[in-house]
């Protein structure tokens, strides 16, 4: 969803966003008078308004690079790979998850949420899967028909459950997703699908 997806503000815009992210940021931030500041943009449909921000200045030592939820002139929520942020604008834009949003969201939680052990992962495709070693063709393809794209398979008036494929260190596993109508998410029903598989550790990766 977001690899391909941003948008690079030009040089006005991205001024405008630093001139309301920077007072967020220890040390004040990003300089706001550098060329080499980069901003990225993303339009969030599950928030109305609101743009998730990738920013990043890789000339400064060390190199500085924050994600904001933000919404010009209103509000910027810097994420720090907890639930709190996105929660928090849940709220404040509110959030607008139909069968189609849902999955964004679920997307960008996962994406940007990491708890005590590690992320857990979205492996929509083989693509998702970050291999320190290549598996040999056949362990590929067994492994490819086990991942699926997210999908919905419940809905009412209360939450969406969705079915999904996840990585959590060496292990996939089927999941269940529930999201509630205010956002809150919930994983369960967590069925191991491969474990010990050679992939980069991402207990610290953001």
């Amino acid at each position: 969803m977001f690899a391909d997806a941003f948008e690079k503000l030009d040089r006005l815009e991205s001024e405008a966003v630093l001139e309301q992210v920077n007072p967020l940021l220890p040390d004040g931030g990003f300089n706001p008078g550098s060329r080499n500041v980069v901003v990225l943009a993303h339009e969030l449909s599950f928030y109305p308004g609101y743009q998730l921000l990738d920013m990043a200045d890789h000339d400064s030592m060390p190199a500085l690079r924050k994600y904001v939820l933000y919404k010009k002139n209103e509000d910027a929520e810097l994420i720090d790979w907890t639930s709190s942020p996105i929660y928090r604008v849940n709220g404040k834009a509110p959030i607008a998850l139909n069968e189609n949003t849902v999955k964004d969201y679920v997307r960008l939680f996962l994406k940007y949420v990491r708890g005590p052990n590690g992320r857990f992962l979205l492996a929509e495709t083989l693509e998702d899967i970050r291999w320190r070693e290549e598996p040999p063709p056949a362990a590929t393809k067994a492994l490819g028909k086990l991942i699926s794209p997210l999908e919905v398979i419940e809905q009412d008036n209360r939450q969406f459950r969705l079915k999904a494929q996840i990585m959590f260190r060496d292990t996939l596993f089927d999941a269940s997703i529930n999201v509630d109508h205010e956002g809150t998410v919930k994983i369960d029903d967590q069925e191991v699908l491969v474990d010990d598989m050679p992939v980069m550790d991402d207990t610290f990766g953001q």
